[in-house]
């Protein structure tokens, strides 16, 4: 049996090939996942994707299954709850940024009707398919990163350096950083 030829990142473990296969790299339109993305990677600062794909289910159930509205109310009662959740990244920082980038989150949602108008604008609302062969050769932030990064900390939003919002910008598909050789490359 033919295994498939995946972006090295992976290292063929099931989760991440899972995430790889199904939504890495796919463009991604939908308000609500495009929240959920933005909080995963706000936790991933200073860690790996693993760590937070491990925790994942853990903090849709932690974060009300990553629903901007509830989350935009969360109070003092519910940041203690989670800073005692065993289950997810416990940093107060990151904790307390999630209810701020969720007001914000729905502040650019009435400016721009979505947050996808706004959020693709930073690539012409089209993917930017690279053509790396090493995954060492993708960079780590684009000028279109720096934008999207100078602009939402403008706006208020915490953990979105142009590393993350590259991360972020991988995630969603705004860019294909699937190695050509990856079975995926074509695909998205």
């Amino acid at each position: 049996m033919k295994t498939k030829n995946r972006c090295p990142w992976t290292q063929d473990k099931a989760l991440e090939n899972e995430y790889h296969d199904t939504e890495w790299g796919v463009p991604l339109h939908d308000d609500d996942k495009l929240f959920e993305y933005m909080l995963l990677d706000a936790f991933q600062a200073g860690l790996s994707w693993s760590t937070i794909l491990n925790k994942r289910e853990n903090f849709r159930k932690a974060f009300d299954g990553f629903d901007v509205q509830k989350i935009s109310n969360y109070k003092e009662d519910k940041i203690r709850e989670l800073l005692n959740d065993k289950g997810i990244i416990r940093n107060k920082l990151k904790i307390r940024s999630s209810v701020t980038n969720a007001q914000l989150f729905i502040k650019v949602q009435e400016e721009f009707g979505n947050f996808d108008t706004y959020i693709w604008q930073f690539v012409n609302h089209k993917t930017i398919t690279n053509k790396w062969e090493r995954m060492e050769d993708a960079p780590v932030s684009t000028p279109e990163s720096d934008a999207m990064s100078k602009d939402l900390k403008k706006r208020g939003f915490k953990f979105v350096g142009t590393t993350i919002c590259y991360a972020f910008m991988q995630a969603a598909g705004m860019v294909n950083d699937h190695l050509v050789s990856c079975f995926r490359y074509k695909e998205v």
